[in-house]
């Protein structure tokens, strides 16, 4: 499995998302809501900060490849 990025923003990983399918729901703050409307709804909270830590990321990248059954390493090349 490819290494987790250190570099990335949270701007650019809600980017990443939209392509599979999450839509920016609201945003509090420095944090972002996006929405997956699918059979149940998902929702993930994605920090904008400028890099996202490492271990924040991790549980993202886990919390979205579990819901949309797709392995974290094609998650990984995709950023």
């Amino acid at each position: 499995m490819p290494k987790i990025p250190r570099n990335i923003y949270g701007k650019d990983l809600c980017k990443v998302l939209k392509k599979y399918g999450y839509e920016k729901t609201r945003q509090t703050g420095s944090h972002i809501r996006l929405t997956k409307s699918s059979n149940p709804i998902h929702n993930i909270t994605i920090p904008n900060h400028k890099p996202i830590k490492v271990g924040t990321l991790n549980k993202i990248l886990t919390d979205i490849s579990n819901h949309l059954n797709i392995s974290k390493s094609e998650l990984i090349s995709n950023l």
